[in-house]
């Protein structure tokens, strides 16, 4: 909303004029964003080079479409409503890993081997079921307390999960809302999407507060919903675009705007940053969510993500047809799967670091 003051009559009191902004959903407003940066530009360059790496790894089968997310988790995930159920706790809790010091990222051990990031999320969540933690169940975590999320998040090295607080706050509010409105199944929402990708994405948005991942630029809001996009995008690479993941719309849906992929991007040359902005990150400098830099950072992403969805195109590959559809989702695992296999050589390109709950 946007107040503007106005005045009315001989003796003019001053009143409230509210009327309504229009806020860009994520494509739009990374494209807006991107004409509007000053501090990050995209290259055409770098676009086909992505473009081709990514054409390269699904030939030689070092990425593999139809298992884009399944074979990174460290649980076996299934076709059927309890993977959707634990996909909407660990997207809701998808965000800030990150550490000032390279090697001191959140870790989990699960099973002899070490996770880190989001991974270890979901390590921490296959800890707690096996040992008979209902972590899943929304009436399970809509009244868990503050003390068992940090044990059941707690890492290897006896540290709490970055940002616990606000997590069992997310928990909390999410397991109350799910119970009161999608009687006790977070797939009941999933249902009533119809097979829409952007009904489920708006769904989500509009009912659960921590998922509105939305900004203001130039006096223009935009949104980029990273967490209620991936969550979506989850549902439909689990389900094989099919049954409850079956989305007729869902190449409406783009890349998921967080602090990793932008530095595969970098890496590629589809993306550069200014010398200002540069020197910035390298000194370990914390933004804050809803900086200018930040979100330049994080629209033109999604920008460059939708030019390298247009390059695919126009090359008319022919990939395997019981493949799912390169779109933008797919070009995001393939890049951050792309960022965790290659960290070290990526580890000389900056990053952004927010604290926040979007990402």
């Amino acid at each position: 909303m946007k107040k503007k003051i106005v005045f009315r009559g001989a003796n003019p009191a001053p009143q409230v004029e509210t009327r309504l902004v229009f806020l860009m959903k994520p494509r739009e407003s990374a494209a807006f964003i991107a004409s509007v940066s000053k501090d990050v530009k995209l290259n055409p360059v770098g676009i086909k080079r992505v473009a081709s790496e990514l054409v390269q790894a699904i030939v030689s089968h070092e990425f593999e479409p139809n298992n884009m997310m399944i074979h990174s988790y460290p649980l076996s995930v299934t076709e059927d409503t309890s993977s959707i159920e634990w996909m909407f706790v660990a997207d809701a809790l998808n965000f800030s890993f990150w550490a000032l010091e390279e090697n001191a990222h959140y870790s989990v051990e699960l099973r002899g081997k070490q996770y880190t990031g989001y991974m270890a999320l979901c390590a921490a969540m296959t800890k707690a079921q096996e040992a008979g933690i209902p972590i899943t169940n929304p009436k399970y975590y809509a009244n868990v307390t503050k003390e068992t999320v940090n044990e059941i998040f707690m890492s290897s090295t006896g540290e709490p999960i970055p940002m616990l607080e606000q997590r069992w706050i997310i928990l909390q509010e999410c397991g109350k809302i799910i119970n009161d409105k999608f009687e006790g199944e977070f797939c009941n929402c999933v249902r009533q999407s119809g097979n829409s990708a952007q009904k489920l994405l708006d769904l989500v948005v509009s009912n659960f507060p921590s998922f509105r991942d939305e900004g203001v630029i130039e006096g223009e809001r935009v949104s980029f919903y990273k967490r209620a996009q991936i969550l979506v995008a989850d549902i439909w690479s689990v389900f094989k675009g099919k049954g409850l993941g079956s989305f007729s719309d869902i190449d409406t849906i783009t890349m998921f705007a967080d602090y990793r992929v932008p530095q595969a991007l970098v890496h590629f040359g589809a993306m550069e940053y200014s010398e200002k902005l540069y020197k910035l990150l390298s000194t370990n400098h914390t933004f804050t969510n809803g900086d200018r830099e930040e979100m330049e950072i994080r629209g033109c992403s999604i920008h460059a993500v939708e030019l390298i969805k247009e390059e695919l195109k126009s090359q008319s590959v022919d990939f395997n047809k019981e493949q799912l559809p390169i779109n933008s989702a797919m070009i995001d695992y393939f890049l951050w799967e792309y960022r965790r296999r290659f960290a070290a050589d990526l580890a000389k390109v900056p990053y952004h670091k927010v604290r926040c709950i979007y990402y």
